[in-house]
């Protein structure tokens, strides 16, 4: 999940010097261990612990954890704070500094690297080793994923994600569309391919005229076929952009040399910068916005206007993009690109605790529950994401089946293992501040696709 990472790095890149400057900003001043990785002792677990999230959506289903949490544990309850994306990392990270960061946090892939490095997250493994947790319960490799360079665990998986395409309906039986049409796309980046015909057929001019047909005014849009969520993809990887389409290439295109934690990127191949290319020929066809139009805009509000035809987003969105009564909304998997197969990123959430969380045996206690099945039984029942546990992902895919929502189109990418993971390496902040502008310049025709090259020498640079 990732929701304008953009902001947020740019305050962790500020902050980075002061934090080390800080030597970490935490102390053990909560206690019961965990600092130099030894175990916490949960079994003295009292009070109160602090817990930070930033989705307001699933407030509702982690303070029923929480409650359940405290009916397990009548000595320790749990204060839930939420916060929006654009204040969430500023706030967690200026707490670091002044010492006031909640005890525990949902944490990023994108940010995690960082904050060991800082020396601000306290390392799991002695703590679950001791109480017995078992790490293998959750999809495959989304445990991985947290485990950092120095080969210690800084997070519990709590969800995943994955990117499925959102299409209105109405607009898309009134385009003569059928949902089956819509499950068996396929794109290219010579001609599109069905993919994009299906978007030129469904993008309106004000006159009515469809992209496809004679006439169309491209400077006139009603109804765009493919939407752009909310800029050019250069701050997250391109997850709920362009991912899907360069994670189909041929030959296949990675972002970097290995992940987690490669050394290389690969913005500079040409199958990247040929599907990029492609890309941004649909908003000069008229049938995606610019960047300019969608920077700052929601687009969900956007889409669930009826102005856009079709989206591409993440699994987090499912209810805001297609939980309306007044909107008919079905879901299709990505096309499949010149690989032969889809794609989709494949991210996750974790909870971490951090280093001068005031109470560690409760914020372990606390850690271990919402990485259990106790937790995420009730996240998945609540429909609101897929949790990390398969028997949980299964309650979330029942729960969204009888709200009238099939999800096939997220779990698929799973079950046919066509996905792929976030991007993680160190220097995320400076890497987002050299490609975004980069990919900015690139959609909005400021400069050419081949600058990317010149990107990912400088981004490059970082790791020698």
């Amino acid at each position: 999940m990732h929701k304008k990472l953009g902001a947020a790095l740019v305050g962790l890149a500020a902050l980075s010097l002061t934090l080390t400057a800080c030597g970490g900003g935490g102390s053990d001043s909560g206690g019961g261990g965990g600092t130099d990785g030894d175990a916490i002792d949960t079994t003295s677990a009292t009070g109160e612990v602090n817990y930070w999230l930033w989705d307001a959506s699933q407030l509702p289903a982690y303070q029923a954890c929480a409650d359940a949490f405290h009916t397990a544990n009548p000595n320790v309850t749990v204060k839930i704070s939420q916060y929006a994306w654009d204040d969430y990392w500023s706030k967690l990270t200026n707490g670091f500094v002044a010492g006031d960061a909640p005890d525990v946090f949902t944490d990023h892939l994108s940010k995690y690297g960082e904050f060991v490095a800082q020396d601000q997250l306290v390392p799991l493994d002695a703590t679950l080793a001791k109480d017995g947790f078992n790490t293998n319960q959750y999809q495959p490799g989304l445990a991985d994923l947290w485990v950092g360079q120095d080969g210690k665990r800084y997070g519990l998986p709590k969800d995943f994600d994955t990117v499925a395409v959102f299409y209105n309906k109405t607009l898309t039986k009134a385009a003569g569309y059928s949902d089956a049409d819509l499950q068996d796309l396929s794109w290219n980046p010579t001609d599109g391919g069905s993919y994009e015909k299906l978007i030129a057929h469904l993008t309106q001019d004000t006159s009515g005229r469809r992209g496809d047909e004679a006439g169309f005014d491209k400077s006139k849009i009603k109804v765009y076929g493919l939407g752009l969520d909310g800029g050019s993809g250069g701050d997250n990887g391109g997850q709920t952009q362009w991912s899907m389409y360069t994670g189909s290439t041929a030959p296949a295109w990675q972002y970097t040399d290995k992940n987690p934690w490669g050394t290389h990127y690969n913005y500079d191949q040409p199958q990247f910068q040929q599907t990029i290319s492609w890309y941004k020929s649909l908003i000069d066809k008229g049938y995606m916005p610019s960047v300019a139009e969608v920077t700052g805009q929601d687009e969900t509000s956007i889409f669930t206007a009826g102005k856009y035809a079709t989206v591409t987003n993440g699994s987090w969105n499912t209810n805001a993009l297609a939980g309306s009564k007044d909107l008919s909304v079905g879901l299709a998997p990505t096309p499949v690109g010149p690989s032969g197969k889809r794609s989709s990123m494949y991210n996750g959430l974790a909870d971490s605790i951090w280093v001068g969380a005031k109470n560690k045996p409760g914020a372990a206690k606390w850690v271990e529950f919402l990485g259990s099945p106790d937790c995420q039984n009730i996240v998945g029942e609540k429909s609101v994401v897929f949790p990390a546990i398969p028997a949980a992902t299964e309650k979330a895919q029942a729960a969204f089946e009888a709200k009238g929502i099939d999800v096939k189109a997220f779990t698929t990418q799973v079950t046919d293992k066509t996905t792929f993971l976030f991007p993680i390496t160190d220097h995320a902040s400076e890497i987002k501040g050299i490609l975004q502008p980069a990919m900015d310049n690139v959609l909005s025709g400021k400069a050419d696709v081949s600058s990317l090259t010149e990107a990912n020498t400088q981004i490059n640079q970082l790791f020698q």
